[in-house]
């Protein structure tokens, strides 16, 4: 077998270098390939860039702030770059962004600063499933008076202390069994049980008045909130067109009510800023309008 295999290589005869021609084109077609190959890549590369440059990243401040602006209907640009801890000037570029990713929506509602709410989407992407509409016009007071509240009572060093955290109007409403009627709170404050703080384990019930209401039916609510023992304390922050009518209301509560009612003026956040009046003419003594 050995020399029919010696005779067959013998008569094929010596190798034959390959023809010069024949290797230079196929280096050229190698090298033609790479090229390609590399230009492919390229092109992957910057079509993955091109994608990318479009996403918006958000970061905690970013989830932060479309998560108040839900569970608070919107909020106006000053309390919501207070809430943020950013400067005023530095907002409409975060807001701007949110709008990017189609979470929220911006407008001027009234007078004052311009205001956010969040869309469908951000509302499904915060997981919050509360219907997405603009803040109505007839709440917009309001709704800034309870949000100014909540971040007048998180500064306070106590709310620090003790880690309360803040359950919002629209949260306790989504909660709510159906059919169920009395009065839903403003908000509840919860008080975790850490040791050694001296709420631990309280709800408490948060009032926002900016108007009076009939004595009757402000004393109606107080007792409703206090019994039977529903929350600890009632926290009442009132406009001072209101604090009369809610003073006397807690006044006249029996003795043991009476101390689980706390009265308080709202912080002068809650009232939207009044606009710069114009300049007045040389001489006239009065604005122009």
């Amino acid at each position: 077998m050995a020399g029919q295999l010696n005779d067959t290589v013998a008569a094929a005869g010596p190798a034959r270098p390959a023809d010069a021609s024949t290797v230079r084109s196929a280096r050229r077609a190698d090298a033609g390939a790479v090229r390609a190959a590399r230009r492919a890549d390229a092109g992957a590369v910057r079509a993955a860039r091109r994608a990318d440059a479009g996403a918006v990243r958000l970061s905690q401040r970013d989830i932060d702030g479309l998560l108040l602006c839900g569970e608070h209907y919107g909020a106006p640009y000053d309390l919501l770059a207070a809430a943020l801890r950013v400067a005023p000037d530095r907002l409409p570029a975060i807001v701007t962004r949110w709008r990017r990713t189609g979470y929220a929506a911006t407008g001027r509602l009234g007078p004052g600063p311009g205001w956010c709410w969040l869309t469908r989407d951000g509302m499904t992407a915060a997981g919050l499933g509360f219907p997405a509409t603009r803040p109505a016009l007839a709440r917009l007071a309001h709704i800034r008076a309870v949000l100014a509240a909540r971040l007048w009572l998180a500064r306070g060093q106590v709310w620090q202390d003790g880690q309360a955290w803040w359950h919002s109007e629209r949260r306790l409403r989504a909660a709510r069994p159906p059919g169920r009627t009395g009065h839903v709170p403003d908000a509840e404050i919860h008080w975790p049980s850490i040791a050694g703080s001296p709420y631990a384990g309280q709800v408490w019930a948060v009032e926002v008045e900016l108007t009076p209401k009939p004595l009757a039916r402000t004393t109606e609510i107080m007792t409703g909130l206090l019994s039977p023992m529903r929350y600890a304390v009632v926290v009442y922050l009132a406009a001072p067109a209101a604090r009369p009518v809610v003073a006397r209301a807690a006044a006249g509560l029996l003795t043991g009510e009476r101390s689980q009612v706390a009265v308080r003026d709202l912080p002068e956040s809650a009232f939207a800023p009044e606009p710069a009046r114009r300049a007045c003419w040389p001489g006239s003594g009065s604005s122009a309008r």
